[in-house]
């Protein structure tokens, strides 16, 4: 970790210096780490569609909160922060993250930049759970799909998560998904919101 002047009080880094990989970068340093990780956000979606519909101001990737020593072992070298509402600390190499986040920001010291954000999640390698409600849970191989060798999180879970803010860049996401998605993948959508988003306008909207 960077080390304060002698004398001067820490200081949190710039939250807003965001200089990040895009997924082919994150998916040629985690090769081969062993962790079921996978591209998670708006670049999710991106993965899926086949092509970048909109500029990205960050990169996410999600992992199960028991493999992220694998991810973490890939990112010697560059500092890690835990974030959450109102904390920016740093995680210091022997240290455990805290049990009541899951945000890890991977910032490059040199340049000061942000790269990427590891979201801690529960689940495991065979299977997908929802962060907000661990109850729900899904065969990871029905949530996670690869496009050019990166693995990324399907519509289906992206917009459940994107549906709690449904911001522009989020409704965007579901009008670009909305008609390429299969059956399936729109009742389960559509049943997940009816659970925890029931006052949704995505939910008439996936029929």
């Amino acid at each position: 970790m960077d080390e304060p002047p002698a004398g001067k009080r820490w200081q949190p880094p710039d939250l807003d210096a965001w200089a990040p990989w895009r997924p082919a970068d994150a998916a040629r340093r985690l090769a081969g780490c062993g962790a079921a990780w996978c591209v998670a956000g708006g670049w999710a979606i991106d993965l899926w569609l086949g092509e970048e519909t909109r500029p990205h101001e960050d990169l996410e990737i999600a992992v199960p909160a028991g493999q992220f020593p694998l991810v973490r072992a890939r990112l010697t070298g560059f500092d890690l922060f835990c974030v959450g509402p109102g904390v920016v600390a740093p995680l210091g190499a022997d240290e455990e993250p805290p049990a009541d986040g899951h945000q890890t920001w991977v910032r490059e010291p040199g340049l000061q930049h942000w790269r990427m954000d590891v979201f801690r999640e529960p689940g495991d390698a065979a299977t997908w759970a929802y962060r907000r409600d661990p109850s729900l849970t899904a065969p990871r191989a029905q949530m996670v799909g690869v496009a050019e060798g990166i693995p990324f999180l399907k519509p289906q879970g992206v917009l459940l998560f994107k549906a709690k803010a449904r911001r522009d860049k989020d409704q965007a996401d579901f009008d670009a998904c909305l008609p390429r998605m299969d059956g399936a993948a729109k009742a389960w959508l559509r049943a997940a919101l009816e659970r925890f988003q029931p006052d949704s306008p995505w939910i008439a909207a996936l029929g």
